[in-house]
C-alpha cells in the first residue's frame, strides 16, 4: 500500500511503497550489499549493540545526495567506535566504494539494489521512480527507532542538527 503526498520530487507529490515505520517501534531486519573485498552482506544484526544512523539517499552520484554524505560522514568522525554509520541507496556497491574513495567518505555504504526490501521494510522507496527517498533513522543499541525524518522535499537535505542530537543522546 503506497503513502501519497508524504513527499515531493522537485515539487511534484510521489508515492512511498510500504509502511510508515514509526519511532518507537523495533527496526525491520534487513539484508543489504556492500564492497568490501568482494561483495559483503549487513544486516540488522550487524548493527546492534551501538546506537546506529542510517544516512537514506536517492543516488550518490546526485550533488544533494553526496552533500548528505560527506555532511554525516564528517559530523561522524568525533563520535568514533561508539556508533555505527551507513548511508544506504540502490546504488551498486562498487558505485558506492568508488564514491567513498574519491570523496575520502569513510562511513560505509550499503546498497538495496538486490531485493528493494529494505526500501520497502523502513517505507522509504519512491513508487514512481524505484529509488531510494531521502531519510534518517536513527536506532539505539537495540535496533529500537529512536529518530526519523522524512525529507518532505527530496532535493532538499535532512535536519543533521536533529538527526546527530538523537544520535548523541544515545550514545
Amino acid at each position: 500500500m503506497g503513502r501519497t503526498g508524504v513527499i515531493t520530487f522537485k515539487g511534484n507529490p510521489m508515492t512511498l511503497e510500504g509502511s510508515d515505520l514509526a519511532v518507537g517501534s523495533a527496526a525491520p531486519d534487513f539484508k543489504l550489499t556492500y564492497a568490501d573485498a568482494g561483495l559483503q552482506t549487513l544486516t540488522l544484526a550487524d548493527l546492534k549493540g551501538k546506537p546506529s544512523m542510517i544516512s537514506i539517499v536517492p543516488s550518490l552520484d546526485t550533488p544533494t545526495c553526496a552533500i548528505q554524505t560527506k555532511k554525516f560522514n564528517e559530523e561522524l568522525g568525533s563520535l568514533g567506535d561508539k556508533i555505527n554509520a551507513v548511508t544506504v541507496s540502490r546504488d551498486l556497491p562498487f558505485a558506492q566504494a568508488r564514491f567513498c574513495g574519491a570523496e575520502d567518505v569513510k562511513m560505509r555504504t550499503a546498497s538495496d539494489y538486490q531485493t528493494h526490501a529494505f526500501g520497502t521494510d523502513y517505507g522509504v522507496t519512491i513508487e514512481e521512480l524505484k529509488l531510494l527517498t531521502r531519510a534518517v533513522f536513527v536506532l539505539d543499541a537495540d535496533g529500537k527507532v529512536a529518530y526519523k525524518e522524512i525529507v518532505a522535499e527530496v532535493t532538499e537535505e535532512p535536519d543533521y542538527s536533529a538527526a546527530m542530537a538523537a544520535l548523541r543522546m544515545l550514545v
